[in-house]
């Protein structure tokens, strides 16, 4: 019994626990209600009308206006709300208070019609029947959508009119009675069948909906991370550039990319680096405040929107305060993980006018960062939109280029400072553009590796090194720099390699020079490409060293024959404590591992005298001499300019 009469009550109320539905029901019945008052304050007047000279005026006046006025305020309210934005708790007191209502305007409405009954002849009678019988139809069906309510109408209204009408012994009636009764019965049957369709429909639209939310959060969201992704970085992007536009106000756009991280994944694998991304999102996203839209783009490069207005000052100082949280280690395994990162960040509207001037000139700002100070935030300037622009001309004049008729090699002399010889030349690539003149070397190489068409490049300036070898003397070496792509790409050492057999020069007196970033960006790759060239002859040399992120560990994994130290250690070597410490470490470094040690940037005879004292073979620079066209190396070997000069 309890539970039937649980039953009945959660039949008889609002499903105030979905959202969903009471908020269809709202609307539903803010279209239908209307139209439903419309019916039954018609349908009583002229039941009114019918009666007005047979029955009382408190029957046929009063009533009816009272009646009257009660349905065009409850119309009105609904007419009114219709279009208005309406909170679901205040759909739900709608609809609560509507649900009262029904069974007391039903009894109302009900009463009045039946007291009328006794007055007239048997037409107003039976229009008494009609009115009852069919409105009640009209009513229940305007609400329809509130089962609650129909029912309750229809208890009300059908249940008197059968108990009434069958009582009057009148054979008519009472058949119309029973008819009313079956009608009513199908009714509630059909009622309840549409009201649980009208559920269902609701809940799967509820449903859809809430999948389809999960499903734009997913493609807007990093799975790994939990932050907006590249594709909600863009579009957030679009809409606060917009923002900004149109208030007049100063916005920043930060990338940041991870320094150190492929290593992390090389030695520990890929479920560590994945944390090591999370904890990086974590802390990034527990620096920045509501005004800084943080994102991860993809791989180890994250984005910063940064919509607080700040100074140039304000924001080197924000920029530098995230690198210096990146720089705090990671505890991920048995010992902390050392990584930095990287930020390029550039303004608009004072730097770019639009999403992709700022992203684009917040990605340039990053190369300079981690090209010239990684771990360091760079801000994009004027001068590098000046540099930028003498970029833009030197890639379209590079991607117009003629490889062979404008490129040229020169040769700068590597000596031994004992023998007073020349054992060597490194092979230097100049470009004479027709359209810009004399393109500095590091200017187009730099856009050459920026652009992706550095690639490009390394067989023509190999073969035309290669050619000039030849007519060297027997025993001395060429030098030629290799670039990351070409360590990284089966096709293109597969290129080399036969270019080189190809060549007449002996491979056994060919050095190829890598760069660190080349060794640290795959290193397994870098191992087999370096093991290609070793089984033809070729001298492996490690370019630059000291300036990246070379350990020993890779200098044991490479089959190195040569280690290159970098020029910034030179400069000043014989006044500078930290620096000649150093060379002398590498120096040492070089003799226990038995590979050869050149030192690179000799530029003044102080500095020689130190190399010296420091036990140096092998050096290079402007001290002994420019690079040199192929023409000019035989005067230079057959000539004493090295005697005068190492004769300090």
């Amino acid at each position: 019994m309890k539970r039937l009469l649980l039953g009945v009550r959660a039949l008889m109320s609002v499903a105030k626990d979905n959202p969903g539905l009471v908020k269809a029901q709202y609307l539903a019945l803010s279209r239908q209600l209307p139209m439903m008052y419309f019916i039954l304050l018609t349908n009583t007047l002229m039941l009114a009308g019918t009666h007005y000279a047979v029955a009382p005026r408190w029957l046929t006046l009063y009533c009816p206006l009272i009646m009257t006025l009660f349905g065009v305020i409850r119309a009105a309210e609904w007419v009114r709300t219709r279009n208005r934005p309406r909170s679901p708790t205040q759909m739900l007191t709608a609809l609560k208070r509507t649900n009262m209502l029904a069974p007391i305007v039903a009894s109302a409405f009900t009463a009045w019609s039946l007291a009328l009954f006794p007055y007239g002849d048997s037409y107003t009678q039976a229009h008494v029947g009609f009115y009852m019988a069919i409105t009640v139809i009209g009513c229940i069906f305007c609400m329809m959508h509130l089962l609650p309510a129909a029912l309750a109408t229809t208890a009300v209204v059908n249940t008197a009119f059968v108990v009434f009408f069958a009582s009057t012994t009148i054979s008519t009636f009472v058949a119309t009675a029973i008819d009313v009764l079956l009608v009513s019965i199908a009714m509630l049957v059909i009622l309840k069948a549409q009201y649980g369709d009208f559920t269902r429909l609701v809940n799967m639209q509820a449903q859809t909906a809430k999948l389809s939310e999960e499903n734009l959060k997913l493609a807007n969201q990093d799975s790994l991370t939990g932050l907006a992704n590249r594709r909600q970085f863009f579009t957030r992007l679009d809409s606060l550039l917009a923002d900004a536009r149109a208030q007049g106000t100063r916005l920043a756009v930060g990338l940041i990319d991870l320094d150190g991280f492929k290593p992390v994944n090389d030695i520990y694998g890929h479920s560590v680096g994945d944390r090591l991304l999370y904890q990086v999102g974590q802390r990034l996203s527990g620096l920045l405040d509501e005004d800084v839209h943080l994102a991860r783009l993809g791989g180890d490069e994250f984005s910063l929107i940064i919509t607080r207005v700040l100074n140039d000052e304000q924001l080197r100082t924000f920029g530098e305060k995230v690198c210096a949280s990146l720089r705090e280690p990671f505890l991920l395994v048995d010992m902390p993980i050392q990584i930095s990162g990287s930020l390029g960040i550039a303004t608009f509207p004072d730097q770019a006018f639009s999403a992709t001037d700022v992203y684009e000139h917040a990605d340039y700002a990053l190369y300079q960062s981690k090209r010239h100070r990684p771990g360091t935030a760079c801000l994009f300037s004027t001068a590098h939109r000046q540099q930028l622009n003498r970029e833009g001309l030197t890639e379209q004049a590079l991607r117009r280029a003629d490889l062979e008729r404008e490129f040229y090699m020169v040769f700068q002399p590597i000596v031994d400072i004992h023998s007073k010889q020349t054992v060597a030349f490194e092979a230097l690539a100049r470009w004479e553009s027709p359209e810009l003149g004399n393109v500095p070397p590091g200017d187009f190489i730099a856009t050459a590796e920026r652009v992706g068409m550095v690639n490009r490049l390394t067989l023509p300036l190999l073969s035309k090194a290669l050619n000039a070898a030849v007519h060297w003397p027997t025993g001395i070496r060429l030098a030629f720099n290799l670039s990351a792509h070409d360590c990284g790409s089966e096709d293109a050492a597969q290129q080399i390699v036969e270019l080189i057999k190809r060549s007449p020069f002996d491979p056994a007196c060919l050095d190829l020079e890598i760069t660190e970033t080349a060794s640290i960006q795959d290193l397994p790759q870098t191992q087999r490409v370096i093991s290609r060239f070793r089984e033809l002859g070729c001298g492996i040399s490690l370019d630059d060293f000291g300036t990246g992120y070379s350990s020993l560990s890779q200098i044991h994994a490479l089959p190195l024959t040569k280690l290159k130290v970098d020029r910034t250690f030179v400069t000043n070597l014989h006044l500078d404590p930290a620096s000649f410490k150093i060379v002398k470490s590498l120096i040492a470094l070089c003799q226990d591992m038995q590979l050869e040690c050149i030192v690179e940037g000799v530029e003044t005879a102080a500095e020689l005298g130190a190399l010296k004292n420091l036990g140096c073979t092998r050096a290079q620079g402007y001290l002994f001499a420019k690079p040199m066209r192929a023409s000019d190396i035989r005067g230079w070997l057959e000539g004493e300019h090295l005697a005068e000069v190492l004769a300090v």
